[in-house]
Formats: structure tokens, sequence, C-alpha cells
């Protein structure tokens, strides 16, 4: 895969611009607020139709924009494509692949990209919810099975909240069909994860070693917070069992508390937890190292 152009129209700081790549490696290089960073995002929302910056469009256009527009155009498997998102001041945003409109879950996986930036750092030292945002991301680039589940997943849990929160201080709640329907999902979910992320703790060991001199392991651990001893749920007839049991604690926060939206990532220099006990350099390196594996695991997996 091969980006060859970029046209970015009121986007950032750009006004009307367009960009030749040439097929060699790329250094972007200028004064500090040149707008480097805007157009390493640019390509990123031509990758999963958002940004990796903000959660609200309008900070993506120009200052007095009512929108703006991204075309990327690349290479894949030798075959000319393009994306074309335009972005609204307000209202949805219009996505094109080849002139053909899609939704931003068709666009994953279309244009696979890899982005590291300074904020990664909460990767380690964040919240759980962006280390598994991070890894569904991943994953989703690679399988739209996956992000198909994880995003019907999310709506049915919406749901099951919803019905907790109706019948609140009622003695009867009728929520078995959404815990049937959570546990068969959770149990997807979980089992890809686990599956995706042993092949990411082969590449970044590897990618650790390389960059520290063999003198540091780095492996990710996958944790659930509803579960005893260290040990992990990813059968249906398990989750299943922990959903009923849980309820009574669910119906008095309203809100479902087993499932992979709780789950967590930790990440080890040998046996040390980095979040707690890592320095500076050692978290640095290793949101480096996971970055490059998962560029690594995009580029060897088989798009579903």
């Amino acid at each position: 895969m091969r980006i060859d152009s970029l046209q970015l129209f009121q986007f950032r700081n750009y006004k009307d611009v367009q960009i030749q790549f040439n097929p060699e490696i790329i250094v972007l290089y200028g004064t500090n607020g040149a707008g480097k960073t805007n157009i390493l995002e640019s390509i990123y929302v031509g990758t999963i139709g958002k940004s990796h910056r903000t959660n609200d469009t309008s900070d993506m256009l120009m200052f007095n924009a009512e929108e703006a527009g991204i075309v990327v155009k690349f290479e894949k498997k030798d075959t000319p494509q393009k994306v074309n998102i335009k972005l609204f001041h307000q209202g949805a945003k219009d996505i094109r692949l080849n002139d053909t409109k899609i939704s931003q879950k068709e666009l994953i996986g279309t244009l696979n990209t890899v982005i590291f930036c300074p904020e990664d750092l909460q990767l380690i030292k964040g919240t759980p919810s962006g280390r598994r945002r991070f890894l569904d991301m991943e994953i989703s680039q690679t399988s739209a099975t996956y992000y198909h589940q994880l995003m019907q997943y999310n709506r049915l849990l919406q749901q099951r909240n919803a019905v907790l929160k109706e019948y609140r201080g009622k003695n009867i709640i009728p929520i078995e069909e959404w815990d049937l329907q959570l546990a068969d999902m959770a149990s997807f979910i979980v089992k890809k994860r686990l599956e995706s992320l042993k092949k990411i703790n082969l590449l970044i060991d590897l990618m650790n070693r390389k960059l520290t001199g063999g003198l540091e392991n780095l492996t990710i651990g996958y944790e659930q917070p509803y579960m005893d001893n260290g040990s992990l749920e990813y059968t249906k007839e398990g989750f299943y069992e922990r959903i009923k049991a849980a309820l009574p604690q669910d119906r008095h926060r309203l809100s479902t508390s087993v499932g992979p939206h709780r789950d967590d990532l930790r990440f080890f220099s040998d046996a040390m937890d980095l979040k707690k006990f890592g320095s500076q350099g050692q978290q640095r390196t290793a949101v480096l190292s996971l970055q490059l594996s998962a560029l690594e695991f995009i580029k060897s997996a088989v798009v579903e």
C-alpha cells in the first residue's frame, strides 16, 4: 500500500493544497505551527473517518469555514483508489470511496495506517478506555467482521443499560434477551482480542529488544476486573453466567459491569508494571514498540 497524493481544502490551516508523495520514506519538516501534524491528522481521518486529536469535527475546519475536504489517493494491491471525505461544521460527514458514498464503518480497513504522536503516552499512563480503543482500531483495520460485532455490542450495551434505568426499583426486569446476546458478542470480541494480542506480543517484544539493544523484554497483559485470580473469561456460557450473577450490582449502579467494555491492557517490562513503575524513557520506548508492532500486525494480517 502506498499513498500517492493528499488534497486538503479548508482543513485546519490549509486553505487549498495538494501534496504529491514519492514512494520513498517521507520526512515532513518545518517551523512550529507550520501544519506538519495537520497533514498526518488528515491522513488518519482518511483511514477511520475521525481524528486522533479531537472528537469535535468542527475543530478540524479552518476558522470561520462551514466545511472542509480531504482527498487521499493511494494504491492498494496495485489498484489505484481514492478516499474523499467532506467535513461539515454541522451535520454528518460525507465519506466516499472511489466516488461511491460509504459509511464510516465501511471505511475502516480501506486505507491502513498507524500513527505515533506524543499523546500516545496515554496508552500506558491513561485510562483503560484509551487502551481498548487502540486495540479495537488495530483489529478493526484487518477485520470488518470484528468492527461490525464491536458496534453491535456497544449498541446492545446501551440498550441493556437503558432497560436497567427504566426498571429501576422494580422487582422484575425483562433483561434475559440482552444478556444472551451480550454474552455471545462478548465471547467473540474477547477471543479476537486475545488472538490478536498473541501476535502483537511476539512483535512488540521483538521491536522493544531492537530499540533497547536486547536489554528489556516487553509484554502486554490482558485483564478483566470482574474476574478473580487473574483468570480470563472468553466463552459465551461463562459470560452469560457472570452477567447474570452481576445483575444485583448492575441494578444498583444502572450499568453493565461485565464484558469487554470493562477490560484493560497492562504493559510489563519483564515483571515490572510500566504504568506504575516505568520511567518516562521506558514508557516512550514501549509505546514506540507498540506502534511499530501494530504496523507489522496490520501488514501481516489477512484482511477479512
